[in-house]
């Protein structure tokens, strides 16, 4: 399944030099589209040339509607997809800022870069002053910090803030674009024949307009019959990427490893216990959370999980490693990075830390402190954790 890694498949020379062809082929589409006239732009703050909202649109349901369709019928895993964090107070007051530089200015970061490119001085002198910004805002961050992170999420969609399934957002979205692009045709229309004589319609004049919208609407409406991909099924259309893994026992860990890292405070740790109620009472380790497998087909209780931070690390425990086995693989295929089991679950936790004592006392073996370890040798267990992050994106503008 897609996205592929492209540095891994054709080397960082190769990765690196798609991306710069990527991003030369979006500066010549820019240029052509005429985002490198700040005049162009600026018309559309006086509603007499829209193609910036018609354009953008155009892109945003389009993409949509490749990547979620893609995602539907197997293609494409939207888990391991790049989304942008969400800073909602702060993007909103600076949307405001950008929004009034781009009315006074003309340009936004993007198209200045074009526009500088094509040798224009008002894109040049607005690219300066938007790397000047930039290096402003970079210096004065600690003096609002808190307020830059007062409403950071990590990947939020408009389908988790509104409680619908994809298909639905996505068949809304298209529907009020659709209703945009009317809107932006309409009042073009309505600017160019103002004072010329020519009568006005609010009929549609192009039949390539209603064949165009006839198939945002139905591939919509296919997406959204069609759904996305439970993890059931995911895990049978990704099964070859992550078997190794398993086979191997790469993401099994000695429970001294789990130790290290229970004590390591640069480690985001959560446990997860999936034994039943009755063994949980009896015992289990400081700070876990008993749950049960229904749990991680749930995307309410999976989504907190793969919106863990950089150093975020999952340990499933469980009474049966085929049991923690199907979980792992329900999480992995969710987009949960950092996932592992503790191997035997707690059957070897006793036998390992059984009549063990920290300078002659003993100690709560529900959680071992660090000292712990030098009680082993040094080899005593083979390390497995390694943390892996997703990759970050960077919108239009930025």
């Amino acid at each position: 399944m897609l996205p592929i890694d492209v540095i891994a498949v054709l080397g960082k020379f190769g990765g690196y030099a798609v991306f710069v062809l990527i991003g030369i082929g979006f500066g010549v589409s820019l240029e052509l589209a005429g985002f490198g006239d700040s005049r162009r732009l600026a018309a559309q703050f006086y509603l007499k040339d829209m193609r910036v909202l018609k354009t953008m649109f155009t892109g945003i349901v389009v993409a949509a509607l490749l990547i979620f369709l893609a995602a539907a019928v197997g293609l494409l895993d939207f888990a391991q997809i790049s989304v942008t964090q969400t800073f909602l107070w702060p993007g909103i007051i600076g949307g405001l800022i950008m929004g009034v530089g781009f009315i006074v200015g003309g340009y936004c970061p993007g198209t200045s870069l074009v526009s500088a490119a094509s040798f224009k001085i008002d894109g040049l002198f607005f690219l300066v002053g938007t790397v000047l910004g930039a290096g402003f805002f970079g210096e004065s961050l600690p003096a609002f910090e808190d307020f830059w992170n007062s409403s950071f999420t990590e990947r939020y969609l408009v389908s988790d803030w509104l409680g619908w399934s994809i298909g639905a957002t996505l068949f809304a979205v298209t529907l009020m674009a659709l209703v945009m692009f009317y809107g932006a045709e309409k009042t073009e229309e309505f600017f160019r024949t103002k004072g010329t004589g020519k009568v006005w319609s609010w009929k549609i004049t192009k039949r390539s307009y209603v064949y165009g919208a006839s198939a945002l609407v139905f591939t919509a409406l296919l997406v959204w019959v069609i759904g996305q991909p439970d993890p059931v099924r995911k895990w049978s259309l990704m099964e070859s990427r992550y078997s190794a893994q398993l086979s191997s026992r790469d993401v099994f860990i000695h429970p001294l490893e789990y130790v290290k890292t229970y004590n390591d405070a640069s480690v985001k740790l959560v446990t997860l216990d999936l034994r039943s109620e009755n063994e949980f009472r009896n015992f289990h380790l400081t700070g876990s959370e008993n749950v049960k497998p229904e749990n991680f087909l749930d995307p309410k209780f999976v989504v907190p999980l793969s919106q863990l931070p950089a150093q975020g690390v999952v340990v499933l425990i469980a009474a049966d490693d085929s049991v923690s086995t199907q979980a792992w693989k329900y999480l992995k295929v969710q987009g949960v990075n950092n996932v592992y089991i503790l191997e035997n679950g707690l059957r070897d936790w006793n036998t390992v830390f059984a009549g063990k004592t920290i300078s002659g006392k003993s100690f709560n073996i529900a959680s071992p402190p660090s000292e712990v370890l030098q009680l082993f040798p040094k080899d005593a267990f083979a390390p497995k954790i390694k943390i892996s992050t997703k990759k970050r994106s960077g919108g239009l503008c930025s």
